[in-house]
């Protein structure tokens, strides 16, 4: 009785783990952080980056205007750029490549979506071919563990990407925080849903945004700095 039991219950583990799940707001507060994102299964959704060739805010001034540009359920902002509005390490946007390889930590990873498969990887890792593909970093978890010399004085608001190493993803915005506290609050936790295995941090500070449309429960918000600095790139949600 005891096997059969122990069978039934990896049964349903295996049911749980193979349900596709929508995708869902989350508004946590933890030790004091408080994370707002989106959830979301990679079958099902996926993430596109909308990038700005003639530099920031030349096309959407906030990650609502580009996501309403294509009809996308939630968007953050995206890389690091440059004084002169130039991508911070290589995206990819729909294919169409900008910048070039970044050698310091803030493009230590490269989150990347291609043919219907979606990974973070460490900047050594990648071929840098995508159908879009943002390089950007610290790492933030990886394997499910926390990230050591991390800056722990810096408080900002900072914006991240992470996912469990299966088909659970999120893009989630936080108030103000330090990096090493970050790491420690998210590496294999399940605030927003799923055990955050691999995370990869995002601008932040006055670039940290974020949009979730009303067709997700308890949303349709825009969150943003009062001097919010216009950005070069966006990472949207879209249904596949």
């Amino acid at each position: 009785m005891l096997i059969l039991s122990l069978v039934h219950a990896q049964e349903k583990k295996q049911v749980a783990t193979t349900e596709k799940s929508p995708p869902r707001y989350h508004n946590v507060t933890v030790n004091g952080i408080t994370m707002q994102g989106v959830s979301f299964d990679i079958r099902t959704h996926q993430l596109q980056v909308l990038d700005q060739p003639n530099g920031p805010g030349t096309l959407w001034a906030t990650c609502k205007d580009a996501a309403t540009s294509v009809q996308a359920l939630a968007a953050v902002n995206a890389s690091f750029f440059t004084p002169e509005g130039k991508p911070l390490g290589v995206c990819i946007a729909k294919g169409v490549r900008s910048g070039a390889t970044h050698q310091s930590s803030l493009g230590s990873g490269v989150w990347f979506e291609a043919d219907g498969k979606s990974g973070i990887v460490r900047r050594e890792k990648s071929n840098f071919r995508a159908t879009n593909l943002i390089q950007a970093g610290p790492f933030l978890a990886e394997k499910s563990a926390t990230i050591n010399g991390l800056d722990d004085k810096r408080q900002s608001a900072r914006t991240f990407i992470a996912w469990d190493g299966g088909n659970q993803w999120c893009i989630v915005r936080t108030s103000p925080c330090s990096l090493h506290a970050l790491s420690q609050l998210i590496a294999g936790k399940s605030h927003l849903g799923f055990p955050m295995a691999h995370a990869l941090n995002f601008d932040g500070g006055r670039s940290a945004e974020l949009y979730v449309a009303g067709e997700l429960a308890g949303a349709d918000l825009t969150v943003r700095p009062f001097f919010n600095l216009p950005v070069r790139n966006f990472v949207v949600l879209k249904k596949r």
